[in-house]
């Protein structure tokens, strides 16, 4: 009997010492740009509001954002991308809910930028894809940024409006970026 209230002790002393080592990073200011660029016209958006979370050791990795938080230098541009296409009433947020899949190839303690592979859900619109996307890690003096740069298909995500195609792009470049706190 005490060898069995042993091993039980010892079982929850490891796994509390292990969830002490866990970190998750967090930030409420992470960016998100989006570009489309046709002969038509060039567009960039930017999200400077996203929240987004990302745990050390088991590679979770999440953002959150609001779609009537992309900012435009043309006002119009913003009323049309919020009403005309991605109707941000109906479908206010996008979301990322995924893992990072080599997390265990990051040295949080090591200055440094790593190759991440990050694989998940992308909501966008109120359709959810598998995506899988590289990204880079940095670590520079204790802090932890995480970046990632690719195409959205507009047409996966149920996105509609007369100018796909011709004024905007048939794929926005879409860039990531999170410092974390």
């Amino acid at each position: 009997m005490k060898k069995i209230i042993l091993f039980i002790a010892i079982c929850v002393t490891t796994s509390a010492i292990s969830n002490a080592q866990e970190k998750i990073y967090k930030t409420k200011s992470g960016i998100i740009k989006f570009f489309s660029n046709t002969a038509l016209e060039k567009i960039e958006g930017v999200n400077s509001q996203v929240t987004s979370m990302m745990n050390d050791k088991s590679g979770q990795f999440v953002f959150l954002l609001l779609q009537k938080g992309f900012k435009f230098d043309n006002s119009l541009m913003e009323d049309h991308f919020n009403e005309n296409y991605m109707e941000s009433t109906k479908f206010p947020k996008a979301d990322f809910k995924g893992n990072i899949t080599n997390i265990a190839t990051v040295n949080f303690a090591k200055d440094g930028t790593y190759p991440i592979t990050v694989t998940g859900k992308l909501t966008i619109h109120g359709v959810t894809k598998d995506v899988s996307e590289k990204g880079t890690i940095e670590v520079k003096s204790g802090k932890v940024s995480a970046k990632s740069v690719f195409k959205i298909k507009v047409k996966d995500f149920g996105i509609k409006g007369e100018y796909i195609g011709d004024k905007i792009a048939n794929e926005i470049e879409t860039t990531v970026v999170c410092k974390f706190d």
